[in-house]
């Protein structure tokens, strides 16, 4: 064979080698390096969501159970049937206790459902001094059950300084035997 087609040969599987062991070994070895980067990006990107979903999950925990905490405050503030003569005996020491005159004290019929509480509407008339009629307003506020007052009509007596005729109604919420009952199994459950 002539030298110089030795040295062409030669010269051919020296450049041959690096070439093909370019696209024989080092590509695929590239391809497989670059799928298992995609393959963690992705991996990552999903990790990213799982973390938020918990985080979001143990948020949306806290705040339903500060909800059921709330309405667990809320409903110790009803009494129950049963109770609804205590609270109509305290609103009348309050307001004796505040020297005004209870002229009239009366359950009203028509009794409204409120969600899980029922409303008990007392038509009330009361005759005394204006800032003992406040004072009572006041501490019928810090009742720890939840009343509200609505459709008041307050007169001034002409005959005396500072003496007020109201006429107002008071509306007690309270729970219903039955509803108290569900109340209590519901929060069993809760608790196991």
């Amino acid at each position: 064979m002539n030298p110089a087609v030795k040295q062409i040969t030669f010269l051919g599987v020296l450049l041959a080698v690096p070439v093909s062991s370019y696209f024989l070994v080092f590509q695929p070895q590239n391809d497989a390096i670059e799928a298992a980067e995609r393959s963690i990006k992705e991996r990552q990107t999903s990790l990213e969501r799982l973390r938020a979903a918990t985080a979001q999950s143990a948020d949306l925990e806290k705040a339903n159970t500060e909800m059921h905490e709330a309405i667990s405050n809320l409903e110790n503030r009803l009494p129950s049937g049963k109770d609804l003569d205590s609270v109509l005996s305290n609103v009348a020491d309050i307001a004796a206790g505040e020297g005004l005159e209870l002229q009239q004290f009366k359950k009203l019929t028509k009794v409204i459902q409120a969600g899980l509480a029922t409303e008990q509407p007392l038509e009330l008339k009361i005759r005394g001094n204006f800032d003992a009629f406040y004072r009572f307003l006041l501490r019928l506020e810090q009742l720890p059950r939840i009343t509200r007052l609505t459709d008041m009509k307050l007169v001034r007596d002409d005959g005396a300084d500072g003496v007020v005729s109201v006429t107002c109604t008071l509306s007690i919420y309270y729970q219903p035997e039955t509803t108290t009952a569900a109340s209590s199994t519901r929060d069993q459950g809760a608790t196991r």
